[in-house]
Order: structure tokens, then C-alpha cells, then sequence
């Protein structure tokens, strides 16, 4: 991979990346726009015949090769469906591309904003093309990526940073003690629930990755895709408690139930997901402080107040796992 490995970016100047989309067969006519991500690095291109793509640079080491096309012909087995997702181009026979090690794609720009979740109707709308991307997610596995579960998003990070010494001392055995905790009632859970089926997900479908045009939502960057339960795409829409939660997920399901059944038991896994993901997030910010990206985006992290804020925050989940799901 290119460069430093903790420093993967270091090279990918603005003509790295313009000769990059050149041997893909695209020129660029000096034009780019960074766009915000913090696992890759992204940016809108002009072209010389005044179009526009977007051409990603994956991250050295955190998928292979096999993993990525196995999303990008994800991404296309939706679009050849007529989902609203934006799938990669492909450009000489191919939609991942290599230059001086550094691996790409090309999208075509799309453009948008961010979708009203307070809107129920919004909500119904967003919930069918869910439905519609599990249906198609339910018909067959993916083979090279992994699945989100309770040992990769949850046993596996905490281990990893109790390994590392980054947690202060005094903070220590109380982090440890109540991830401990958080982990136990993410496993009870888990059997409270009872067999769920995994699908193929999105993976990470927040209000961030969901573009909102006159012709409804289109939904971006699967680069988080994998195997998991359907409620995975469905609980970060949610506001965290109360009335609200309950009811924009009424219309989120009324929606999604047009064209795929949603398994209730799998509401019991909202707040258990949840708290997977907090302990992934750090996890995920502290395996990349050597990028430059990161300190400068997260220079809080690492301090007394961070760990003690996340103390606090698995104390709150430990408690929100044992109270009643929300209903639909």
C-alpha cells in the first residue's frame, strides 16, 4: 500500500489525484473539492467536458480488493433495480482502479440535501426504498464481508484498546468494568431476541449517507456494508428515546413493510446496536490518530473528560438495554 501505512495519504496530492482518474480514462481539468470523510479520502472532480465524478481513495488495508467489489456489485445489483443507490462507474471494464498503489473508484456525482426526519411522510418514503434494498440484501450473503456482531463491533475493540494503554489510569478499571457491563447486556439481548436473519445492509445508513432531491432520497457510500440485522439500516434514522422514536419508526416500518416484512424482535436489538457502535466509534478514531485527519477532527479524544463522558454514556446504555423496546 502506499507510503506509511498509519499515514496513508501523504502522497495523494491534487495531481496524484488528477492522474489518478487520467489512467481511469477521465480528465480532470484542475478542479477538486475535498469532501468530508475521515476513512477515505473523497473529492468532487471537474472535468474537461464540464462534468462532474466523485472519486474515492480507499483506506490501505481495511478492505481487500475482493471485499470492495463485493460491495460495488452490491451497489450495482441495486441500481439494476431501480433503488436510488449510487453505484460506482465503470470505466474500462472495471470499477476498482489502482495508481501508485493506491486503490480508487469513480462515482458520478449526485447531488442533494439532508433528508427531514421529522417529516413522517419523509420517513415512509425512506422506510419502502429500505424495504426494497432488503429485499434484494435478503436474497443471497455476502462472501468476503464480514458481519456485525457482537465480537467484531464489540468484544474485539474493547479488547484492543484495554491492550493499548490509551484509556488514563485512574479511568481504567471503571471503563473496563462497565464495557464489561455493556457487553453482558448486549449478549442478553442478543438471546432475548432469539434467532434474527442477517442480511446484506447498508451498514451505516444515517441521515449523512441519505441525499434528499424532488424525486425523493438516494442513498450514498456503502463503504461500511455488511452482514447484520435489518434493524441495523433503520435505528440510526430514530431520535434516541421518547414519543418521537416510536413515532418515526411507526412510519419508517409503515413504508418498509410495502416491500419487506420487519421482524419485531428485532427491536429489541436497537439499544444493544447502539452501544456497539460507541465502542467500535472509539475504537475506529483511536486505530487512526496517526492520520493527520483525525486529531484535527477529534482533538478532544484521548482526554480525562472523553473517557469519562464514555463512562458515563455505557452507564446509560447498560440501563436503556433493560428497559422495554420501542414499539411499532
Amino acid at each position: 500500500m502506499a507510503g506509511d501505512r498509519s499515514r496513508p495519504y501523504d502522497d495523494l496530492t491534487p495531481d496524484t489525484v488528477l492522474d489518478a482518474l487520467q489512467s481511469a480514462g477521465l480528465r480532470g481539468d484542475g478542479r477538486l473539492l475535498a469532501l468530508n470523510s475521515y476513512e477515505n479520502r473523497v473529492y468532487q472532480v471537474s472535468l474537461e467536458d464540464d462534468s462532474q465524478v466523485v472519486a474515492k481513495f480507499y483506506r490501505p488495508s481495511r478492505w481487500s480488493d475482493r471485499q470492495i467489489l463485493e460491495e460495488h456489485a452490491f451497489a450495482a445489483e441495486l441500481e439494476g433495480r431501480e433503488i436510488p443507490v449510487v453505484a460506482p462507474r465503470v470505466l474500462g471494464g472495471r470499477t476498482l482502479h489502482e495508481f501508485r498503489r493506491h486503490r480508487f473508484a469513480v462515482y458520478p456525482r449526485r447531488g442533494g440535501r439532508s433528508p427531514e426526519l421529522e417529516d413522517e411522510k419523509v420517513l415512509e418514503w425512506i422506510g419502502r426504498f429500505l424495504g426494497r434494498i432488503h429485499a434484494v440484501g435478503a436474497a443471497a450473503p455476502f462472501q468476503q464481508r464480514p458481519a456485525l456482531d457482537l465480537d467484531t463491533f464489540g468484544t474485539e475493540p474493547r479488547d484492543w484498546l484495554l491492550a493499548h494503554a490509551l484509556i488514563p489510569d485512574d479511568l481504567r478499571d471503571a471503563w473496563a468494568s462497565v464495557s464489561a457491563q455493556a457487553l453482558c447486556g448486549v449478549q442478553q439481548a442478543l438471546e432475548r431476541a432469539g434467532r434474527i436473519r442477517s442480511i446484506r445492509l447498508h451498514g451505516d445508513c444515517h441521515a449523512g449517507n441519505i441525499l434528499w432531491t424532488g424525486d425523493g432520497p438516494h442513498f450514498v457510500d456503502l463503504d461500511d456494508a455488511r452482514m447484520g440485522p435489518a434493524v441495523q439500516d433503520l435505528w440510526m434514522l430514530l431520535p434516541g428515546e421518547g414519543a418521537q422514536a416510536a413515532t418515526n419508526l411507526r412510519a419508517l416500518v409503515a413504508g418498509y413493510e410495502q416491500f419487506f416484512d420487519f421482524e419485531r424482535r428485532e427491536l429489541l436489538l436497537i439499544e444493544a446496536l447502539r452501544t456497539l457502535r460507541l465502542l467500535h466509534y472509539s475504537a475506529w478514531i483511536a486505530r487512526r490518530w496517526n492520520d493527520p485527519a483525525f486529531p484535527a477532527a477529534f482533538p478532544w479524544f484521548g482526554t480525562q473528560r472523553y473517557w469519562q463522558d464514555r463512562i458515563l454514556e455505557l452507564r446509560e446504555q447498560v440501563a436503556a438495554m433493560q428497559e422495554p423496546p420501542l414499539a411499532c
